[in-house]
């Protein structure tokens, strides 16, 4: 994987393996529950991933981590808004389409059920 520039930079989804599966047969990732609640697909930054699973996928197993580059995604599709904490998070105002994803990461369990993020996150 190359390392993004200061204008590409990575956005990651969590979501379950099956949705990845489901993505690379329709081409579009299926909305989550949050998703579709919210009119948007929820992402996160490298340094929000471990409250993002905690607070959301807590021992959730079969997850997977979809890597984005910023500049593929569709302009003007990417908004920064406060969430959690008063925090801006990264949210897509778009389709997530399987051809935007640059990178997918496995999310194991360790032996106390917590994830593992991948080596660099």
């Amino acid at each position: 994987m190359s390392h993004p520039t200061a204008g590409d930079a990575a956005l990651y989804k969590i979501c379950p393996r099956q949705s990845w599966s489901e993505a690379l047969n329709s081409g579009r990732l299926p909305l989550s529950r949050d998703d579709a609640r919210d009119g948007y697909v929820h992402l996160s930054s490298a340094q929000q991933l471990p409250g993002t699973l905690e607070r959301h996928f807590a021992a959730e197993p079969d997850l997977v981590l979809l890597v984005l580059l910023s500049s593929r995604l569709p302009e003007g599709a990417l908004r920064w808004e406060l969430s959690r904490g008063g925090e801006p998070f990264p949210h897509l105002y778009a389709e997530l389409r399987a051809e935007l994803v640059a990178e997918v990461l496995e999310l194991p369990l360790d032996g106390e059920r917590r994830h593992v993020l991948p080596r660099g996150l």
